[in-house]
């Protein structure tokens, strides 16, 4: 899947590129990179080495990269796609004789929001993340990927007709059933628009 991204970055920009310059706020395709807050918090759930007594908390540093496409369905709200990939840093979560080690995480959601000028968009997110994971026991381990629904919002504003700015929350849910696996995240973002 990274290399599936890395590819439609490169696709993108050299489309971008190629066509003229007319780069409008939220509106077409972009790229761009993110960085904030992650917290997961785990307790009892099953994994591929089965169910295991985990029972904390674990804040880290969130670093990943994001491909999109806004359009503006009227001068004031926007609808949009977007794919990202995170990766977490010293963000093992520990328990009695287990370790989970969330390794990365993909996301597909889509977003709508408001103009509330000309450069500020106010927005809500919502889609399906895959948290990349492995559970580490005293004499077995196993990688898994975990389903996760992710529900967030956020604001972005405009500094030219090509670079912007956000800040945004997510929360997300991969619990699977039995047990919880709960993880917040605060990003803050750069795009660039084509």
């Amino acid at each position: 899947m990274r290399t599936f991204l890395v590819s439609a970055a490169a696709a993108a920009l050299a489309i971008g590129l190629a066509a003229p310059a007319s780069a409008e706020p939220f509106n077409g395709p972009f790229v761009g990179v993110q960085a904030g807050w992650n917290q997961d918090k785990i307790g009892g759930i099953n994994t591929d080495v089965g169910a295991v007594g985990v029972n904390g908390k674990k804040d880290s540093f969130e670093l990943g990269g994001f491909i999109g496409y806004d359009h503006k369905i009227n001068p004031k709200v926007v609808v949009g796609a977007e794919a990202g990939i995170n990766w977490g840093i010293q963000d093992n979560v520990y328990g009695p004789g287990v370790t989970i080690d969330p390794k990365r995480s993909i996301d597909l959601t889509v977003r709508a929001g408001y103009l509330v000028n000309d450069k500020t968009l106010v927005y809500a997110r919502g889609g399906y993340s895959s948290i990349r994971a492995r559970t580490y026991l005293a004499n077995a381990n196993a990688g898994e990927d975990r389903d996760a629904w992710v529900v967030g919002g956020g604001v972005e504003r405009a500094l030219t007709p090509h670079f912007s700015t956000r800040l945004e929350y997510r929360y997300n849910d991969a619990s699977q059933g039995t047990g919880k696996w709960d993880r917040h995240q605060v990003l803050a973002g750069v795009a660039y628009r084509f």
